[in-house]
């Protein structure tokens, strides 16, 4: 009777084994044909914007050898390099000497990494997940703790940590209702994957209880809040956003559309930017997309609109001058030092289903804060935001430009929401320090690296 008893289980430990193998052949077999695909939509971009040519060879784990048993910290744009940015310079203050490497998968987001970290940090592409790019990767860097960002979720990177002994940690780590159900669809590949991590830091309990129901360890899931709001405003901004704004509008009000999309976005904004002008017939809109290869699209969907610009990479004076309603601002890090300038900010990949971007530095310059309802990528940040009075959600340009008018008319609300937005900030920092405790541990006595993993 014990002999039959054994017999359904090895045989259910058989077919899941197979399923598993199974799952894992698929995987590669996707990325197999993806890679060559996500590469040439990556090259023809260098066509417009060369950035996307430069290391090419690291997104298959090539390049230089670094100095070994540092930190590796994965930041995949713009937004979670600006999440790790406390984290870095905690690290590189506590542990002087520790080498650290921050990885991205962008070309803006390796260049907010390399004007935010300096000699800091070694800057460079995260592979593509193919089994010979990651040894690759991990025969140059050969860290002794790895520090992944937000959401991101790779079978063969974690496989590599696994192999190598190099814990894994997730940090400042969310995951939506939505990513839920469609791991579910491959569960044992990303319960095999988070199994491996050493432990996930999640922003909010309701991120925790996702990722344990993906199957990570409950042991080692924590929550430990939103590593976004312990974020450092630069020195000397404010003096900056004040320059900014005697240049550009010293005696006239000023809006600025942050990290703006196609699709309707860009349209919504402008209509919104005519209609503020019948009632704030001087007022000046900054516009400000997301992405820079699409500066010369805007600017030809600007020539169109019936409005007057002037690109920021031209002469100011123009720009200076009551006539001109938009200022296209077509140069990379200075949209933080515009928002220093401004009245209030609408910050765009709201009004598109793209999920929105960073309220966080809006809010905490006190700047008002308009968004779209499309908030998906920071959820608790913009509800967070709207609950306290520091942002308002609008539908649609017609929307925007009544809220923007009545703003501007409006000092004492503007007041009102920029100090709750300041607040906000303020008193949901210490997301930092929690997360140094959980991995400083980590950075102590590293374990030797098994023979095969070096090789």
């Amino acid at each position: 009777m014990a002999t039959a008893s054994r017999r359904p289980a090895a045989s259910r430990r058989r077919h899941k084994h197979r399923a598993d193998a199974a799952l894992r052949f698929l995987y590669l077999l996707a990325l197999y044909l993806a890679v060559p695909v996500v590469s040439t939509m990556l090259l023809w971009r260098g066509l417009r914007d060369r950035s996307y040519w430069r290391n090419f060879s690291q997104r298959f784990g090539f390049g230089a050898r670094l100095v070994p048993q540092g930190v590796w910290l994965h930041a995949v744009s713009v937004g979670e390099v600006q999440a790790c940015a406390p984290l870095v310079s905690a690290l590189s203050r506590r542990h002087p000497g520790l080498p650290l490497t921050v990885t991205t998968f962008t070309p803006t987001g390796s260049a907010r990494a390399r004007a935010l970290f300096g000699n800091v940090a070694q800057v460079r592409y995260v592979p593509y997940d193919l089994p010979g790019s990651v040894r690759r990767f991990f025969r140059r860097v050969q860290p002794r703790l790895a520090v992944i960002f937000e959401t991101e979720l790779w079978p063969n990177l974690y496989r590599e940590c696994s192999r190598r002994r190099i814990p894994l940690v997730l940090a400042s780590a969310r995951i939506s209702a939505r990513s839920v159900s469609r791991y579910h669809l491959v569960g044992s590949l990303f319960r095999e994957t988070l199994a491996r991590t050493a432990l996930v830091a999640a922003q909010g309990a309701g991120d925790a209880e996702r990722f344990r129901a993906l199957g990570a360890d409950p042991a080692t899931t924590h929550v430990t809040g939103n590593l976004k709001f312990d974020f450092e405003l630069p020195e000397g901004l404010a003096a900056r956003g004040a320059r900014l704004r005697a240049q550009y509008a010293a005696d006239r009000p000023l809006w600025v559309a942050g990290s703006t999309h196609g699709g309707g976005e860009e349209q919504a904004v402008l209509a919104a930017q005519r209609q503020v002008r019948m009632t704030h017939p001087s007022a000046l809109l900054v516009l400000a997309p997301r992405h820079p290869p699409r500066f010369d699209e805007v600017a030809g969907v600007l020539e169109g609109s019936g409005l007057s610009f002037v690109r920021r990479s031209a002469a100011a004076a123009s720009a200076a001058d009551a006539s001109c309603a938009v200022l296209l601002l077509d140069s990379l890090g200075e949209l933080l030092d515009f928002y220093a300038a401004a009245d209030l900010a609408f910050v765009g990949g709201s009004l598109v289903p793209i999920g929105g971007h960073n309220l966080l530095e809006p809010a905490a310059l006190g700047v008002p804060i308009l968004t779209g309802p499309n908030n998906s990528n920071s959820e608790e940040i913009a509800r967070l935001l709207v609950a306290r009075g520091a942002a308002e959600v609008v539908r649609d340009g017609t929307e925007l430009g009544a809220r923007v008018s009545a703003l501007l008319a409006d000092a004492a609300a503007r007041e009102q929401m920029g100090a709750a937005g300041r607040a906000s900030v303020d008193g949901n920092r210490g997301a930092l320090v929690k997360l140094l405790a959980l991995i400083e541990p980590l950075l102590e006595a590293p374990e030797e690296m098994p023979s095969e993993a070096r090789a």
